[in-house]
């Protein structure tokens, strides 16, 4: 087991706008002695509590072993754009991502932290919605301990990407978030960095045993403790 001095955390998806910024908040975060970051590409930073392990990611369950954590943050994710077609979204975001919860939940982790999205729902006639549903339905069935799933509407931040139409969502956005209170606070658009704080903020607290699932309002009462 871990040692009592402090946490070890994994994350997946280190890379990415919410990874990235999670990934620097647990290497400042005093409650973790150790972190373990798994990617595909390169982690452009250097700290004495970070481990890198570089892999391809159908390698996964290979690379994994052995590694023993405490808390597992599972930002990985992508579009279908991205992915270039619905069975290689299917796989980042459901089979990678199941992956991952499987291995570390078997190596001991006793909470899950998973970005999904919000709308996912096992049920959804849309796809996206669908796949995010059924990988939130199968990592409770593994039985962590605690389950943390933050449900964001869209993320802001730069990715170093040309997404058109994410760019006019966000500039929609803009205008449109004094609006979104009560109900509608759900599709309120919160920042990567932000969500990325308070993920560590959530996995920093001692928290309610079982699934808990955090839309903008529960979210932001995470980030408001950094």
């Amino acid at each position: 087991m871990p040692s009592e001095s402090g946490k070890t955390a994994i994350i997946i998806g280190a890379t990415g706008l919410v990874g990235a910024a999670c990934l620097e908040q647990l290497l400042e975060s005093a409650a973790y002695r150790k972190v373990i970051a798994v990617t595909r590409r390169p982690v452009p930073i250097r700290h004495s509590k970070l481990i890198r392990v570089e892999t391809p990611f159908d390698q996964l369950a290979t690379a994994l072993e052995g590694l023993v954590a405490d808390d597992a943050f599972c930002c990985l994710g992508t579009t279908i754009r991205q992915a270039g077609t619905k069975a290689e979204f299917h796989k980042v975001d459901y089979g990678y991502a199941l992956e991952f919860a499987d291995v570390t939940r078997r190596q001991g982790a006793s909470h899950f932290l998973l970005v999904s999205a919000l709308g996912a729902n096992a049920h959804s006639p849309v796809f996206y919605n669908r796949v995010k549903g059924l990988l939130e339905k199968e990592v409770e069935a593994l039985g962590f301990p605690r389950l943390s799933i933050f449900r964001p509407s869209l993320l802001l931040g730069s990715r170093g990407q040309n997404r058109p139409a994410e760019a006019l969502g966000i500039r929609l956005a803009g205008m449109v978030s004094p609006f979104l209170r009560g109900p509608l606070s759900r599709i309120h658009p919160i920042r990567g960095d932000d969500l990325g704080a308070a993920l560590v903020a959530c996995g920093e607290a001692d928290g309610p045993a079982g699934k808990q699932i955090y839309h903008f309002d529960r979210i932001c009462a995470w980030l408001a403790r950094t």
